[in-house]
């Protein structure tokens, strides 16, 4: 009788311990709650603070495009690099770190070797950079840009880090890059850059 009650155990013990692993998220792809919560509603406040530009929220969700404000402007570090020049002040040299509105997200940074950042604003169809939902996650998780003709590895891209964002996330950055207005790539000397003072 024990070998029997032990080995029912056991079947039960695997069988719940396979149920509850296989309902776990995947790490990095989850889509990790809902944005009603006090941490998410400060992040989406904050985030309609701090942009930049003014915002199309035709169509929108505006709850997600505030959040992605948020992940791109005081997480993400984007502006460096796809804004040329980053800054209308420097604040590295005592500036005070406005972003530069005008080519804001359009890309143009030179890193050598050829490297540019692309503009990430909308195309004519209202998509960042022509890119779908879909294509935009292929390029953030395997580092593959999806854009015609263009099939190499994303070189400065920190895609290894920014890979393991959540669903949420990813729609939130994608969400908030369809809002911002269409710019064109500024001058500038590298990443970080700003505009030169007023003469």
């Amino acid at each position: 009788m024990k070998p029997i009650i032990l080995g029912t155990t056991a079947v039960v013990g695997l069988f719940v311990s396979a149920t509850l692993i296989s309902n776990l998220p995947e790490r990095g792809f989850a889509n990790d709650g809902n944005l009603n919560d006090p941490d998410s509603q400060s992040k989406i406040q904050q985030g309609f603070a701090i942009s930049p530009v003014s915002l199309n929220l035709n169509g929108k969700n505006p709850a997600l495009v505030g959040l992605g404000s948020y992940i791109v402007n005081a997480q993400g570090g984007c502006n460096d690099c796809h804004t040329c020049p980053s800054y209308s002040s420097n604040p590295y040299t005592g500036g005070t770190g406005q972003f530069n509105s005008k080519n804001y997200l359009a890309g143009g940074v030179p890193f050598g070797n050829g490297l540019v950042s692309p503009n990430l604003t909308p195309d004519i169809t209202g998509k960042p950079e022509g890119l779908t939902l879909a294509k935009f996650k292929i390029a953030i998780r395997t580092g593959h840009d999806q854009q015609p003709n263009t099939g190499d590895i994303l070189q400065v891209m920190p895609w290894p880090i920014y890979r393991f964002m959540t669903d949420r996330d990813l729609n939130a950055v994608y969400e908030f890059l369809s809002a911002i207005p269409p710019a064109s790539p500024g001058e500038c000397a590298g990443p970080g850059d700003s505009l030169p003072p007023p003469s």
